[in-house]
Formats: C-alpha cells, sequence, structure tokens
C-alpha cells in the first residue's frame, strides 16, 4: 500500500489519478483549494483524506504534509498536478498574468515539494511525479509564458533527480500532450485579454485552434490515469516521461531541428573556446 499526496486533486489528473489509487486500495491525501470538492468528486472513503491547498501558500503546504505524514505514517509518491495556463502572446500577457501563473505553476510546485522532502529524505524512500506538458519541451506561439513555467518545472526536476537519487528518491517530469480535460476550459485556461492585432496570425491564430480543439484532444486521461499509477511502481524510472503521440513528435522534430542547428552552427558554436595552444606549463 502507498500513500500518494496529490494537488489539484478535484479534476483533471489528478482526480483521476486520486479515484485510480483509492481502487487500488492506496492510501490517498487528496488536495485541491477546497476540500470539499476533493470530498464530494471522490466520496466517502477510509484511505482518503481530503485537505484545502492553496499551494502558492507555502505554510498551508508545510501544514499539510504534517496531516498527511499524522494520518498514513509516510508520503510514498507526491504527484505536482496544480496548475493552469496562460494564453497568449508574450507581449499581451500582463505582469499579473504572469506573476499569477509562476506563483502557482513554479513557486508553487517548490512550496509543496519543499514541504514533503523532509519526510521522504527520512525514510530514503520516495518519488516525486511532476506534471509538465508538451510545452515543457517546446515552447509555441501563443503559449509562451506558460511555457516557460514549464520549462522551469524541466529543470527542477532535472536537478532534483540528480540530488534525490541517491537518497533513494526518484523524480520525473511527466510531458503530456493533448489530453481530453478541461485544461482548455476557462476553468484551467486563462487567456489573456489584451489582443494585439500584430499576433493575429501567430498567437491569436493559436487562440482560435485551442477552442476548435477544445474536449476533442487525442489523448485519454483514464489512459494517462492508469500509466502514471502503474509507474509508480517502475524501478530506476526515467528523469522525463512523454505521453502522447504528439508529444513524441515534438520531442522528435525538436530533437531533428537542434541536431541540424548544430550541423551548420558548429564551428561558430566552438570558436568561443580558448585556443589549446595559449596554455602554458607552469
Amino acid at each position: 500500500m502507498k500513500t500518494w499526496f496529490i494537488t489539484g486533486a478535484s479534476r483533471g489528473f489528478g482526480l483521476r489519478i486520486a479515484r485510480l489509487a483509492l481502487e487500488r486500495g492506496d492510501n490517498v491525501v487528496a488536495t485541491a483549494r477546497r476540500a470539499e470538492a476533493v470530498a464530494d468528486a471522490l466520496g466517502a472513503n477510509a484511505n482518503l483524506l481530503a485537505l484545502p491547498l492553496d499551494v502558492t501558500d507555502e505554510t498551508q503546504a508545510r501544514a499539510a504534509a504534517a496531516a498527511a505524514v499524522a494520518r498514513f505514517g509516510q508520503i510514498d509518491v507526491l504527484l505536482n498536478n496544480a496548475g493552469f495556463g496562460l494564453l497568449g502572446a508574450v507581449e499581451e500577457a500582463s505582469a499579473n498574468e504572469v506573476d499569477r501563473v509562476y506563483r502557482t505553476n513554479v513557486f508553487g510546485l517548490l512550496n509543496v515539494t519543499r514541504a514533503i522532502l523532509p519526510h521522504m529524505r527520512s525514510r530514503r524512500s520516495g518519488r516525486i511525479l511532476n506534471i509538465s506538458s508538451i510545452g515543457g519541451y517546446r515552447g509555441a506561439a501563443g503559449f509562451g509564458v506558460y511555457s516557460s513555467t514549464k520549462f522551469a518545472v524541466e529543470g527542477l526536476s532535472e536537478a532534483l533527480h540528480a540530488e534525490l537519487a541517491p537518497l533513494g528518491i526518484y523524480v520525473t517530469a511527466v510531458e503530456p500532450g493533448y489530453f481530453r480535460t478541461d485544461f482548455l476550459d476557462a476553468s484551467s485556461l486563462s487567456v489573456s485579454p489584451n489582443g494585439i492585432a500584430d499576433y493575429n496570425g501567430t498567437a491569436g491564430a493559436v487562440r482560435t485552434r485551442a477552442v476548435d480543439l477544445n474536449h476533442g484532444q487525442p489523448g485519454d486521461p483514464d489512459r494517462l490515469a492508469r500509466v502514471l499509477v502503474d509507474f509508480a511502481e517502475a524501478s530506476n524510472p526515467p528523469v522525463r516521461l512523454p505521453l502522447g503521440s504528439d508529444t513524441v513528435a515534438v520531442i522528435e522534430a525538436k530533437h531533428a531541428s537542434d541536431a541540424a542547428i548544430l550541423r551548420e552552427w558548429r564551428a561558430v558554436s566552438i570558436s568561443t573556446d580558448f585556443p589549446h595552444d595559449t596554455a602554458t606549463a607552469v
């Protein structure tokens, strides 16, 4: 039996994974801004602890971690799932919009991770699954600010993976593509109201495509939930886990593009080193 600590558990991936973990007999600490929303969604269960948690509140994150350990004795899997999107050109995004998405997607993830790591370190055991995105591997017009938060999640996950693996704690950045959840609904995606006509052909076009794609995404969120619950048992888990054929295609295309850049610009790239013949023996 594992104990899961899940942020953003009232809907989307978080809710599906919480429900599946409970069905498999695991303990679940399911958190959301409103604990009642979690309790209503999951129902009564002796293995469930529903807690209120605004991930931007570090004090509340530490209190939730302590309550989880007090109830179940340990935390085996942390699923950092809370987050939301911001759609609009980088210039169109206001300072308040940028601050808000960073406070949740990046600083919130850090708050919860720092709150739980002492418990995992004391046991020399644990899994941390950080929900990143297809946008955490490749930035795209219209999702620049959102992608930058997920690029931060990727960097943090890689560093945490290196720091924690020797302690028996494994960290993975999970990179979903477009899945048929409510991510493109207003409840999960904030759209910058400050439209600039010069971006109509780029970020503006993405606004339209997002509406057309909503609830027609290729990814099955129930299959993703099953994969991640099973993945919590995987030995030697990878630092990143791409999920969805669209994510795989994006990664392959970016690798090819970056390889082409290296081929064309290699001489320039390596020309900035000190010449080898300037080294002198002392």
